[in-house]
């Protein structure tokens, strides 16, 4: 099976349509699939339901996709830092769907692992209860909550060999370990490709029977999220 394509573009040829339901990896704009995120802006595919820890800043990461109008719905646990999100929001103009942190990372791992739903203490008695099935255990409530599964995940990765398989860098590792299973297609961009073999069998995150397609997207650079800067001190 062909896995590696030579560009973003040509890695997502042939599966985008309107409406489409995506889990977007990385946290912040870390770990997030960048040259992946262009090429679903290039294409102009809209409608789209992406399920996120957050949308990136403005016009920065998934925020290219707020400012395209390309996004319907966003399933996110976290969205400061993104002054056209919150525009969009509040003038109803943008879906949302407030989920807590873990209990998003949860939805995608279950619905990777087949799992339609499990239940959760997380959020009883809150808004993001409303709505919900809520069932008793060992005299404790617990609330319903389903499981992911996008038509197709795009995530980020330090290294990958030719096969597909694949190794997080620290906390780029974060959302794109549950999300990469939890979808039809999983599309990986990493910094390097390197020959089978290479990479210790003890290292590697994520076996390559999940990567479906693989770019190299190198080279990055390096954004920062939130500049916080102080003045230096005199010497004495």
């Amino acid at each position: 099976m062909k896995k590696i394509y030579p560009d973003a573009a040509s890695a997502l040829e042939g599966i985008l349509f309107d409406g489409m339901h995506l889990c977007v990896g990385g946290f912040g704009l870390c770990g997030i699939p960048e040259r992946l995120i262009d090429a679903l802006q290039e294409a102009g595919v809209k409608d789209l339901t992406i399920a996120s820890n957050n949308a990136g800043i403005d016009n920065e990461g998934l925020g290219k996709l707020l400012r395209s109008r390309q996004v319907k719905k966003m399933i996110s646990s976290y969205v400061g830092e993104n002054k056209e999100f919150e525009r969009q929001y509040l003038a109803g103009e943008l879906e949302v769907e407030f989920c807590p942190q873990g209990t998003l990372a949860e939805r995608c791992r279950a619905g990777g692992a087949g799992i339609p739903g499990f239940y959760t203490k997380t959020g009883v008695g809150t808004q993001v209860a409303e709505g919900k099935e809520v069932k008793e255990f060992n005299g404790e409530d617990y609330i319903l909550e389903r499981g992911i599964f996008a038509d197709i995940c795009l995530i980020k990765g330090w290294k990958a060999d030719k096969a597909g398989n694949l190794i997080f860098r620290k906390t780029a590792r974060n959302f794109n370990a549950p999300m990469a299973t939890a979808g039809k297609i999983c599309i990986a961009e990493v910094e390097e490709i390197v020959e089978v073999g290479e990479l210790e069998p003890d290292a590697i995150h994520l076996p390559s029977i999940y990567v479906k397609r693989l770019i190299c997207g190198s080279p990055y650079d390096k954004k920062i999220e939130s500049r916080m800067t102080r003045e230096r001190e005199n010497a004495a």
